[in-house]
């Protein structure tokens, strides 16, 4: 597996905690070979950025739905846009079992630009308000030559396009100043130690990449406390492990079609530290679940996502991403008994949210031992000032009204309409909504103002997408006895858990 460590970087400094290999590209090139413990330097000259191409993309249909892509491509030309139909993700085989995670990509519009794929799916979500994302195309792989220089600052050596760094006796390679949780209030830089090899690359923008090349078992070491808390029950850790290992084979060749890696170590992709946060506790898990995936009862894998805290009731996979309807990613409650909640067991429509939030909802993301009141049941405030600054990209003018336009299974909005002084604007998909709100904790939520012209309160539920797993809910799970392969199938609609190897 490769991910990406950093990228866009001037300079990357590495630190073998072990006599160290560089390995060079180019003819009647040799290897490099140092003592641990010095600073190595690594320099990007001549970098080229790659060519990449940009279109929007309005729908994914699995791949055996030929008739549902003749329907979206009439869809699309009866809007007036050219539509098409590209194959995303891969074909691998683990012991005699296909893995095939490949669906169609409906794109519109001939590829070009960034800045004109972002109109053209702007004018996409204004005229019909249909959840857009941007899709990458690569034409040209970027070029350069990395330039190493050793612990004494001398330049000893370029390699073109790639270097590789490795600690044969094992020990780990140091990072310095990797950028972490981009995006986001923890947003940062520290050293971090990676296990296997780490390549030194153009990345697409022509500059410095750092990407760690190794095992999936031992890419999993290193997401799962990152993901979990290792203190968890066992069975807990083993339904993340799980989980962790079906998101990353489900992500190959669907995301970072342009990098110079498959995935990267945020949460777009997962959150991975190497080797600086490996626990012993999820190394146990991790061995005692090694090779086990979900398959789905269309006999495809199951894309495992997962979320911290559900808040009561997981939502369905098309509601989050618009992407088709996955019979293993339905939004199912998620407390054990209580006769009294049987008027939400069938999904939590409009009329019923502000009842469920105001509940005493015993669910298990509350009772767990790690579970946070705060992640479970929270408020955010925004004062009118505030709210009319975030919207004023849209020319609506001062707010007026907010109106959640529709809902998943589990009350999350997925459309959220805004009527100001000047003019109204929809703001389309949960992950839109949340991120407009600067980060709102989750889309479950229902809104209240505090007087004709005072501020909007924001009372809601839950902490993410809410689809898949509920990560604090399976630790309630386990502490109740459930063991990992229970916890899965509950979480993913009765998906069969499988050992590939």
């Amino acid at each position: 597996m490769s991910v990406r460590i950093g990228e866009g970087e001037r300079e990357l400094a590495l630190v073998p905690k072990g006599n160290v290999r560089i390995s060079l590209r180019g003819k009647g090139a040799k290897a490099l070979e140092g003592p641990a413990g010095g600073t190595w330097r690594f320099r990007i000259r001549d970098g080229v950025p790659a060519r990449i191409r940009w279109a929007p993309r309005v729908a994914e249909v699995d791949l055996a739905g030929k008739a549902a892509v003749g329907a979206e491509l009439e869809r699309w030309a009866g809007r007036g846009y050219d539509a098409r139909a590209v194959i995303v993700g891969g074909v691998f085989g683990f012991s005699g079992r296909v893995v095939d995670n490949r669906r169609y990509a409906i794109l519109l519009g001939a590829p070009g630009s960034r800045d004109d794929a972002e109109r053209l799916a702007a004018d996409v979500r204004e005229r019909f308000g249909d959840p857009v994302s941007l899709f990458s195309e690569l034409e040209a792989r970027p070029q350069g030559v990395v330039e190493i220089i050793d612990p004494r600052g001398k330049k000893v050596a370029e390699s073109p396009g790639a270097a590789v760094v490795e600690v044969p006796g094992g020990g780990g390679i140091t990072v310095l100043g990797v950028e972490h949780d981009m995006g986001y209030a923890a947003h940062g830089r520290e050293d971090r130690t990676y296990r296997g090899k780490v390549f030194v690359t153009v990345d697409s923008q022509g500059r410095a990449a750092a990407v760690s090349v190794l095992p999936m078992e031992e890419l999993l070491r290193g997401i799962v406390p990152s993901e979990i808390f290792a203190s968890a029950p066992s069975e807990a850790l083993q339904a993340q492990a799980v989980a962790a290992r079906g998101e990353v084979l489900a992500k190959i060749g669907a995301r970072h079609l342009g990098d110079p890696f498959l995935l990267c170590a945020e949460q777009h992709c997962q959150v991975y530290k190497g080797l600086s946060g490996e626990h012993p506790r999820t190394d146990e898990a991790i061995a005692a679940s090694r090779g086990e995936v979900l398959f789905g009862s269309r006999g495809g894998l199951v894309d495992s996502v997962y979320s911290s805290t559900c808040g009561g009731h997981t939502e369905n996979n098309e509601a989050v991403w618009g992407t088709p309807p996955d019979p293993n990613l339905r939004g199912v409650p998620d407390w054990i008994g209580h006769p009294e909640l049987a008027a939400y067991a069938s999904g939590i429509a409009e009329g019923k949210v502000a009842r469920f939030l105001s509940a005493d909802v015993p669910g298990m993301c509350s009772s767990a031992t790690f579970a946070r009141k705060e992640k479970y049941r929270w408020e955010r405030r925004f004062t009118a000032a505030e709210l009319d600054e975030i919207v004023a990209s849209f020319g609506v003018g001062k707010v007026v009204s907010l109106e959640v336009t529709g809902r998943g299974v589990s009350g999350r909005a997925t459309g959220l309409a805004i009527r100001g002084s000047l003019g109204s604007h929809v703001i389309n998909g949960e992950l839109a909504i949340r991120r407009l709100l600067k980060n709102l904790n989750s889309s479950l939520f229902v809104i209240e103002r505090e007087g004709p012209a005072g501020a909007w309160r924001f009372r809601g539920a839950g902490w993410g997408h809410g689809v898949g797993m509920c990560q604090i809910g399976a630790i309630g799970r386990a502490e109740l006895g459930h063991d990992h392969a229970a916890i899965l199938r509950h979480y993913y609609n009765g998906a069969d858990l499988v050992r590939l190897y």
